[in-house]
């Protein structure tokens, strides 16, 4: 499975898979024509940034440790907003900050350990529930998505992440 979703998301696809939290659609952040793809099939705003998943807090250089401090710290998903740094305009959508979790979820790890880190917004079009199974999310976007990786049902009590921002003074807030 982990090479098959290797080999979709290296060629330019998008796949449809279990987060740490809900189903994600992802693409590698560093493929501005997926990433695109994502943006379009889900009626995304344009201004709207996306989550981006990390496997190791070295994908982050200079936020890393802060983002894995606070990931330890908390006792469920959390995506960290940190100021951006190198990260290209398609990712950024006019933002000066960007939001980076980093993975628990062991598959989902080691596959952004082998294609980079990848944005993972939530498996549903704009203004619609989140796909909670894969029947769901093949609903919404049919053909459009190159891989669905089944992870069975999303409880009702599992929810998106919690995200949390470090402000310039270095305190934090939480914005969701």
């Amino acid at each position: 499975m982990i090479n098959d979703i290797c080999s979709t998301l290296l060629a330019g696809g998008i796949v449809v898979i279990r987060t740490d939290t809900i189903y994600g659609i992802i693409a590698r952040m560093s493929d501005k024509d997926a990433v695109e793809k994502v943006y379009a099939v889900k009626h995304r705003e344009a201004d709207k940034q996306c989550i981006t998943l990390i496997a190791q807090p070295s994908d982050v250089p200079k936020h890393g440790a802060t983002i894995e401090a606070i990931s330890k710290s908390e006792h469920i998903p959390t995506s960290v907003v940190v100021p951006a740094t190198h990260e290209p305009a398609w990712i950024l959508h006019g933002g000066k900050d960007v939001a980076y979790r980093l993975v628990k979820n062991d598959l989902l790890r080691q596959v952004i350990e082998k294609v980079g880190p990848v944005i993972a917004p939530s498996a549903n079009q704009e203004g619609k529930p989140t796909a909670s199974n894969i029947a769901e999310a093949r609903r919404y976007f049919g053909d459009q998505v190159d891989l669905y990786v089944d992870g069975g049902t999303v409880p009702r009590t599992v929810h998106a992440s919690q995200i949390i921002r470090i402000n310039p003074d270095g305190s934090i807030e939480h914005l969701r």
